[in-house]
């Protein structure tokens, strides 16, 4: 019988005005139509940069793992709009009233440019096997983690990805020596660990890059990383203290699929 995946919504690829069309990835990181706020973290988040790192390419077949408020799908769903393909694997926050869905309302012409399919530990065949070049999650392991579902996640992962294809890994940095909390409640992963558990999965660590480095944070806060910008879990308190030391220290980690 042939597999059946849980598509939500498997929109094709429909004509746009010129703002969801740009084939060059600094033309789209650059275009007016991205949120102000999210325009506002590039200089932390570097996109261009990262996605580069990644090896995007405009015809490539890509996933990404838990969009969060969209920041990447405003520039991955016009970036791939016309030679590639972009699903999203939505996840259980992901739903009405959530940030993502909040931002799609404020993007309609968005929806043209991207699949959805969910993607949970009660959803792990998301996609085709050894259907995808390029697999992305940004800041979304410490979850995973937090659920004890990593393992199950990262496997579901390998199978998707095509022999020798890339997954794109961005998580908070933990600092201390302390051994790692396997629930990474604070929402920090030593790299070390992460490339263990994730090299456990299946894959071969080929590169790292600090683009996202910020030696100011020391993994070491009352609310976790939440405590640092854009969140500021502690509101008023001591905020000026905790915005100039920035967002937190990110790893971004490239890893290739190693066919079992």
């Amino acid at each position: 019988m042939k597999a059946v995946y849980p598509v939500i919504c498997a929109l094709t690829m429909l004509a746009s005005g010129p703002a969801l069309r740009a084939a060059d990835l600094n033309q789209t990181i650059q275009s007016t139509s991205r949120d102000e706020r999210f325009v506002a973290r590039d200089p932390v988040r570097h996109p261009l940069e990262e996605l580069q790192f990644f090896g995007l390419r405009p015809d490539a077949n890509v996933v990404e793992i838990w969009p969060g408020g969209g920041y990447w799908t405003q520039i991955l769903g016009p970036y791939l709009h016309d030679k590639g393909t972009y699903t999203l694997a939505l996840g259980p926050e992901d739903k009405a009233g959530s940030a993502f869905s909040k931002m799609l309302a404020a993007h309609p012409a968005l929806e043209g440019s991207f699949r959805t399919t969910q993607f949970d530990a009660g959803h792990l065949d998301f996609a085709p096997a050894d259907s995808a070049d390029l697999v992305l999650t940004f800041r979304n392991l410490h979850n995973w983690m937090e659920a004890g579902n990593a393992p199950q996640m990262l496997a579901a992962i390998h199978r998707v990805l095509k022999p020798g294809g890339i997954f794109g890994v961005e998580d908070h940095r933990g600092h201390t020596t302390a051994p790692q909390d396997p629930s990474a409640k604070d929402g920090y992963v030593r790299q070390s660990y992460a490339i263990g558990l994730i090299e456990k999965a299946g894959f071969r660590l080929v590169g790292s890059s600090e683009i996202n480095a910020n030696p100011k944070d020391t993994a070491n806060w009352p609310k976790g990383v939440w405590t640092l910008p854009p969140t500021f879990a502690l509101k008023d308190r001591d905020h000026a203290k905790y915005a100039a030391i920035g967002e937190g220290d990110n790893f971004v980690l490239k890893f290739e699929k190693i066919a079992h």
